[in-house]
C-alpha cells in the first residue's frame, strides 16, 4: 500500500487543514477524505507529489494516468452514494503544476484519464453537488482542467505563489519564441497573458480572491476564514444554476471578456438560424 507521507506542498497542507481527516485513498498522489464544513458534508480531494509514482513524469504533483482515473473514481463514488440523499459538497484543493508529459502517458491514453476526471466533476455539478475549487498554489494547463476547472465556484488565495494559466511560463516562452521577461511585459498589457492571480481575478472567473492568508503555514484563524469562504461558496452554488454562466455574467467578465461574450452571442445567433 502507498504511503501518504508525501512532500508537504500547499495542496497537502490545506487538505490536512481543511479536512481534518486521514486520507481514505490508497493512492499516495490522490488525497481524499470526507468531512464537514459547518453543517455541510464535504468530500475533499487534492493531488500531491509522490516521488515513488510508477510514472516518473507525474512524480512532482502533475495529474497523470493514476491521478486522473482515481479522481474520477472518488468523485463518482460520492455521486452514487448521495443519489437518494442530500448532495455533499465536492472540494477540490488545487496545487497542480500541469498534466504529466510523458511518452508512456501518451501511449496509454492520458487524454482518457483526464477526460474521465473532468467528466466526473461535471457530472457531480450537474447532479446537484456544489463543486468548489480552492486554488492554493499552481493551477496550470491540463492539470487544472482535469482537477478544479469544472467547479461551480472558484476561490483563490491572493498570494504570489498562486498562478492560474494555460501554460507554464517557460513553456509559453518557448512556444511563443519570447523570453520570460517579454512575456511578463506582455502580461502587463494583456490581462489573459498575465501570470498574476490579481489579473486573473479581473476576468471575473473567481467567486472570491481571499486576502490575508498565510498559504504556506496557516494559522487556526486562517483556516477558519477559508472554511467560512468555502461555506459561502457552497451556499451560493446551491441556490444557483448548475452551469457555469456565472463566469460570464460577473462584473469582471462584462468588463474584460467583452470579445468572448460577443463571439458567443454571434455563435448563438447563427446556431438559432439553422
Amino acid at each position: 500500500m502507498s504511503n501518504h507521507a508525501s512532500v508537504p506542498t500547499r495542496g497537502k497542507i490545506w487538505f490536512e487543514a481543511l479536512s481534518g481527516a486521514e486520507p481514505v485513498s490508497r493512492v499516495a498522489s490522490v488525497l481524499v477524505a470526507d468531512g464537514e464544513i459547518g453543517q455541510e458534508r464535504a468530500r475533499f480531494l487534492a493531488i500531491v507529489p509522490d516521488p515513488r509514482n510508477p510514472f516518473p513524469c507525474a512524480a512532482r504533483g502533475q495529474v497523470g494516468m493514476i491521478e486522473g482515473w482515481n479522481l474520477a473514481k472518488q468523485v463518482r463514488e460520492a455521486i452514487r452514494a448521495d443519489e437518494h440523499r442530500d448532495k455533499r459538497a465536492i472540494i477540490a484543493i488545487v496545487d497542480v503544476p500541469s498534466q504529466a508529459y510523458g511518452k508512456r502517458e501518451e501511449l496509454l491514453g492520458i487524454f482518457l484519464a483526464a477526460a474521465a476526471a473532468t467528466d466526473a466533476y461535471v457530472s457531480a455539478r450537474l447532479a446537484g453537488h456544489p463543486v468548489i475549487s480552492l486554488i492554493v498554489g499552481h493551477a496550470i494547463s491540463g492539470g487544472f482542467l482535469t482537477h478544479g476547472a469544472q467547479a461551480n465556484r472558484l476561490l483563490a488565495f491572493n498570494d504570489p505563489g498562486v498562478v492560474v494559466h494555460a501554460m507554464a511560463k517557460n513553456a509559453a516562452a518557448r512556444v511563443t519564441r519570447r523570453t520570460v521577461e517579454e512575456l511578463d511585459e506582455l502580461g502587463e498589457k494583456v490581462i489573459p497573458m498575465s501570470y498574476k492571480i490579481q489579473d486573473y481575478a479581473k476576468l471575473g472567473t473567481l467567486f472570491k480572491l481571499i486576502d490575508g492568508i498565510n498559504a504556506d503555514s496557516p494559522s487556526a484563524a486562517d483556516v477558519e476564514k477559508v472554511r467560512a469562504d468555502l461555506l459561502s461558496a457552497i451556499a451560493d452554488a446551491r441556490r444557483s444554476p448548475t452551469d457555469l454562466t456565472n463566469r460570464l455574467e460577473s462584473a469582471g467578465a462584462r468588463e474584460n471578456r467583452r470579445a468572448t461574450q460577443e463571439v458567443r452571442r454571434r455563435l448563438a445567433e447563427q446556431w438559432s438560424q439553422e
